[in-house]
């Protein structure tokens, strides 16, 4: 039983219930759990792959690649603060979470998402000097400029994580302990306070446009230019060139955002909680595995840098044995 301590208007929640998958029958538990760990070990060693073979190969030192391995980084972090924890509350039942644990979840998912809003549009940015700007694009991103774009990719996480988590879990909690999700995001747990949250919410739009809305129209604006660019090259084979440096990214932009919109931006009417759990698992879980799988497959150098590691892993087996 949850330990709450009375004070003031409102009641101390000391943990909460991860209401998670609970509702399904033990065996879909069983099967969801096989499944979601398959998709988090592909996580880990898809992105993890990545940044090994974009930092061994002397070929993928560009600026692309760098902030590919940021994102490769981040996705990997980003599953360590919603998957494992969900992946216990499917197989061994354990869904209770301390107030400090949950506090620090949703912060984490706050920060991590934040900050990839922000690294997919720099990303679009690199693309867009690259495309457009080809004869500058050296001297405009050099390893300088780079550091300081993926600084500044990874700084806006940090004071909306804080501000958003602090603010939300300085309410008072009343009635149930049960979050109505597999993890500590922020509808669910303010639909537990029992205190008027207005300004909350408003700052949460404001946060919204600001953080998540703003770098997709600087993404939109970037391939805006891009579609541009490519349509004049006079070639074919030079737009297919052009076009296939950005498709990846492209993809990875759409999967992220559509997911994200899917989740938290249908109306509330046609947004049952079963069915925001289903479609939170499209940027928790899927998207982050996808993410590597479309890379290898879709750009060149990236398969042709797997597949040299590959024989020389090869190579280095045969002649120890």
């Amino acid at each position: 039983m949850p330990i709450r301590m009375t004070g003031g208007n409102g009641t101390r929640v000391s943990d909460f219930i991860l209401m998670s998958f609970s509702s399904l029958p033990t065996e879909i538990q069983s099967l969801l759990f096989m499944t979601f760990l398959v998709f988090y070990l592909i996580t880990l060693t898809g992105n993890s792959l990545i940044i090994l073979v974009t930092l061994t190969d002397p070929m993928l030192h560009s600026p692309m690649y760098f902030f590919l391995r940021n994102l490769s980084f981040l996705e990997i972090v980003f599953n360590l603060v919603i998957v494992p924890k969900m992946l216990g509350t499917l197989l061994a039942r354990d869904t209770s979470i301390s107030f400090l644990g949950c506090a620090t979840q949703m912060y984490f998912f706050f920060f991590f998402g934040v900050d990839e809003c922000a690294l997919l549009a720099t990303m679009a940015y690199d693309r867009y000097v690259a495309i457009c700007d080809p004869l500058h694009y050296p001297i405009i991103m050099n390893q300088r400029t780079c550091a300081k774009l993926a600084a500044a990719s990874w700084f806006p996480g940090f004071p909306v994580g804080i501000v958003q988590t602090m603010w939300l879990f300085s309410f008072p909690f009343c009635g149930t302990n049960k979050v109505n999700h597999f993890f500590c995001d922020s509808p669910p747990v303010l639909s537990l306070v029992c205190a008027n949250t207005a300004m909350f919410e408003i700052y949460a739009i404001i946060g919204t446009i600001l953080f998540v809305m703003i770098p997709c129209m600087l993404i939109l604006c970037s391939y805006t230019c891009i579609a541009a660019a490519i349509l004049k090259i006079p070639s074919a084979k030079g737009k297919r060139k052009a076009f296939s440096t950005c498709s990846s990214h492209l993809l990875v932009v759409s999967l992220f955002y559509v997911s994200l919109s899917l989740t938290y931006f249908r109306p509330k009417s046609n947004n049952s909680p079963e069915s925001k759990k289903l479609l939170s698992l499209s940027h928790t879980v899927v998207t982050p595995m996808l993410n590597p799988i479309i890379y290898s497959l879709r750009n060149n150098e990236v398969k042709n840098a797997l597949s040299q590691n590959f024989h020389k892993a090869i190579n280095l087996r045969n002649c120890i044995l």
